[in-house]
């Protein structure tokens, strides 16, 4: 029977302890016809497995509506895994995060304001048990135990960064699921941030796996990874890094801190076709992922080999030139005293290989060539660089005393190692130091030092001939009547999970100096009465809009485009919030304006009910919690902003439960019949108090909604249809569309499109396949890989691009499409 063990000594796979090198690589963000030279290429590096997501809402294309066919047919990508050679740790959530549209969770999921996404709720769990009867026996099918590729199963995705009720309950319900749907290999569970029980909830049957992302010029690296080695060797786990850099400098050091499986995340890089990136990734909240998905491993998005490829196959060939000797090592202390001349690890890693010897990872972590003492041995140690030393290990029937560069190929007669300077091998009692690309023969061995190979990184693009003829349609992407409604709707709730639709209403102005706009989210184009405001993309923060300029009956306009769900949940702006769906949000108009500031009661700290303004209140007790109160009595819904706010407080109204506001989108809507408001803040005696502003308000009714998914916009795209000639430059008006047909040149590989212009939002189309969008110009910021290319796959033809004027600094214009190949 085959089996997969994983004890304290590592991983075995049918009775062979292995060191598991794993590669990231995702067949959604790749063309079909891409799969099988990406798999072999990862095998080519010497990794043995990949590790690879499947997202729900890429199968769940629609509420009960699956595909598992064309770039959706993971099954075939499985299989040709096992063709190549390669293992595969399966990851099917229910949630993933990857930067992926709502990290994978369908949108509609959010239309159930009774279901909690990632909780041990019923409605949640029905729903994931949905996606797992359809993935779940795919991956039975192809597990090891069923002759497959498939070797574990990751249930979740670094559960420990989310605020999960029950963790426990949670992780048992999917364990369930999954035993119940056959999967016999091993469950894990990885966790973002370390807390293992909390990406766990320390069910049994669920091995915990860590997460690391170190600064790569860290010393402190080996400590904190041979500290949870340590505590999963307690448990009688291996540990397995599911996730971390991609320098392999770094990865020998997580190696030689005892890790038994190492997958650098994202090894070999991809796109993000179509609507699926998401928003909000860490730092400063909104951010847009990018078409590109590339975070500088070790095959570009477009496939070319960077020099950490090479890198990766001589890492590949220590651990099979130690074999078991590698795979059943534990962690230890070094037996020999290493001291260097350039910067290292503060606590270097050893590992003592079975059946004698030690493994030391020695890191330079400077820019320069220098030397260590091994032993009291002085050796180089080329600059960035991470050599495996090799000390006491029994050889035949001599004992390799040390080698202080990597062994990467052991023969009878035979020690062949890699390095960019002289390797320093004691064997028995004879030292000898061996020049790069050259070989000795000392004690009957032929020790052979060969150079490492050099890759350029990716390889200079070829230009193409730039286009600047095209053909613009006559016609426009027709659009779906959404009906009327009292307040604008959500896109999710009117069928649209990945796309656009439109708002229009009329409002009396009269009178009327400003509006309010409330959770508009992701990309907002408003006109109001024919002129075109700059681009809202604040991601649901509230928005003040001047209307000064405009009197009377007026018409409000917006075109609202979902660029993604959050993938991440950042509660600091509303739609970063996980399950947050995408709309206008509701627009107000603004009937009076007042200071708020003054005449708050304080209680806390020693206060006696005085009165103060805002923040006033003068103590000792810093940073301890004050509250501030004050009576309201509003006879209409109102909004409270709170100026001056540089860290979260909480505003309570009539008693309910806090709300928390941060610097990000500092207000808090007001119902009408609130009497009461409190604000709690740490005190703070050099924050110099708040401001507070109350506005009155009335809501903008009456909406009526047209809506255009993705599907729809797809298939207008590729139908084609009358196009006159048009040469570049093309200058449009801000708000304004068209759509563009464009020749390209052949090109044996794919190309890399460029939109050069300015204030423009692009989406191309090519062969029945929305390839992604770009946004030139005055932006929001980005992550993720190029912001500003188009790849267009070999093979793909029919390019079309949708292109939108967007008002900023400058005109709208485009002036020419550069290609490369």
């Amino acid at each position: 029977m085959t089996t997969i063990e994983l004890d304290a000594r590592g991983i075995r796979i049918d009775g062979k302890p292995l060191v598991v090198l794993c590669a990231s690589l995702f067949y959604f963000r790749l063309p079909r016809e891409q799969w099988q030279a990406r798999l072999e290429q990862v095998r080519a590096s010497g990794y043995t497995c990949v590790d690879v997501y499947l997202p729900w809402n890429f199968h769940e294309v629609a509420p009960g509506q699956w595909s598992f066919d064309g770039r959706r047919d993971v099954a075939a990508f499985l299989d040709l895994a096992q063709e190549a050679g390669l293992y595969v740790v399966a990851r099917p959530g229910p949630y993933i995060c990857s930067e992926w549209d709502g990290g994978a969770l369908p949108a509609w999921l959010g239309l159930d304001p009774d279901l909690r996404v990632r909780q041990n709720e019923p409605r949640f769990l029905a729903q994931v048990a949905a996606w797992f009867d359809q993935v779940l026996p795919l991956l039975a099918d192809r597990q090891h135990s069923a002759g497959g590729p498939v070797i574990m199963v990751q249930l979740e995705n670094e559960l420990d960064f989310f605020d999960c009720d029950d963790r426990a309950g949670y992780l048992t319900a999917l364990r369930d699921q999954a035993i119940g749907h056959g999967i016999d290999v091993p469950l894990i569970a990885c966790a973002g941030q370390g807390d293992i029980s909390g990406a766990t909830g320390d069910v049994a049957g669920v091995v915990p796996a860590c997460n690391f992302y170190p600064n790569d010029d860290s010393p402190q690296i080996e400590a904190e990874v041979r500290r949870y080695a340590g505590l999963l060797a307690d448990r009688e786990l291996p540990l397995l890094i599911m996730e971390t850099n991609r320098r392999h400098r770094t990865l020998r050091r997580m190696l030689a801190s005892g890790a038994s499986l190492i997958a650098p995340y994202l090894q070999s890089s991809g796109w993000n076709f179509g609507y699926t990136p998401s928003t909000g990734n860490w730092g400063q909240p909104g951010n847009f992922m990018s078409h590109g998905y590339d975070f500088g491993g070790y095959v570009s998005s477009t496939g070319v080999e960077r020099p950490e490829y090479a890198e990766a196959q001589v890492l590949a060939r220590v651990v099979d030139a130690l074999g078991p000797r590698l795979a059943q090592a534990t962690s230890g202390v070094s037996r020999v005293e290493v001291v260097a001349d350039f910067p290292t690890s503060s606590s270097v890693s050893a590992l003592d290989l079975y059946g004698g010897g030690q493994l030391i990872a020695v890191p330079n972590l400077g820019e320069l060539d220098g030397h260590a003492v091994v032993g009291g041995v002085r050796v180089a140690v080329a600059a960035d660089s991470c050599p495996l030393m090799l000390v006491d290990l029994p050889l035949q029937d001599v004992v390799l005393t040390l080698a202080s560069a990597d062994l990467v190929a052991v023969s009878e007669g035979e020690l062949v190692f890699s390095s960019a300077v002289p390797v320093t091998v004691v064997l028995g009692e004879t030292r000898v130091e061996i020049p790069v690309a050259e070989r000795l023969t000392v004690d009957g061995f032929e020790l052979v030092v060969l150079a490492p190979v050099h890759l350029n990184g990716d390889s200079t693009e070829e230009a193409l001939p730039v286009v600047r003829a095209v053909r613009r349609r006559a016609g426009v992407a027709p659009a779906k009547e959404a009906g009327t409604h009292e307040v604008p709707p959500t896109l999710e709730s009117l069928g649209v999970y990945r796309g656009r639709g439109t708002y229009a209403a009329s409002v009396d102005l009269t009178g009327v100096d400003e509006l309010l706009v409330v959770g508009a989210s992701d990309i907002v184009d408003l006109s109001i009465a024919g002129r075109v405001h700059p681009t809202i993309a604040g991601f649901g923060a509230t928005q003040r809009i001047d209307v000064r300029a405009r009197t009377g009956l007026t018409k409000i306009h917006a075109t609202v485009e979902i660029w993604g769900h959050a993938n991440f949940d950042d509660v600091r702006l509303p739609a970063l919030c996980l399950g947050a769906l995408r709309g206008l949000g509701t627009v107000w108009t603004v009937q009076s304006a007042q200071d708020l500031s003054a005449l708050w009661t304080v209680d806390g700290h020693w206060a006696g009910t005085p009165v103060r303004d805002l923040g006033g209140w003068s103590s000792t007790r810093v940073g301890v919690p004050i509250t501030y109160t004050r009576r309201v009595d509003l006879p209409t819904a109102s909004a409270l902003r709170l100026d001056g706010v540089d860290e979260p407080v909480h505003v309570t109204v009539d008693g309910g439960d806090p709300i928390t506001v941060h610097t990000e989108n500092p207000w808090v809507m007001l119902p009408a019949g609130t009497g009461q408001v409190s604000v709690t803040l740490p005190h703070n005696p050099s924050g110099g108090g708040l401001r507070a502003e109350l506005l009155t308000l009335a809501p903008v009714t009456g909406w009526s909604c047209t809506t255009q998914d993705d599907a729809l916009l797809t298939a207008y795209a590729s139908a084609g249809g009358p196009a006159t000639e048009l040469e570049l430059p093309l200058t449009l008006e801000p708000g304004q569309e068209v759509w563009l047909d464009v020749d390209l040149p052949v090109a044996e590989t794919g190309m890399l499109l460029r939109v050069e212009g300015s204030q423009l939002r692009v989406t191309g189309w090519a062969s029945g396949e929305c390839l992604g969008r770009v946004w030139v110009g005055d932006r929001p910021a980005f992550s993720g890989g190029d912001p500003d290319a188009l790849w267009i796959p070999r093979g793909w033809s029919g390019l079309t691009l949708l292109v939108r004027g967007v008002d900023g600094p400058d005109e709208p214009q485009l002036r020419r499409l550069a290609l490369t190949g």
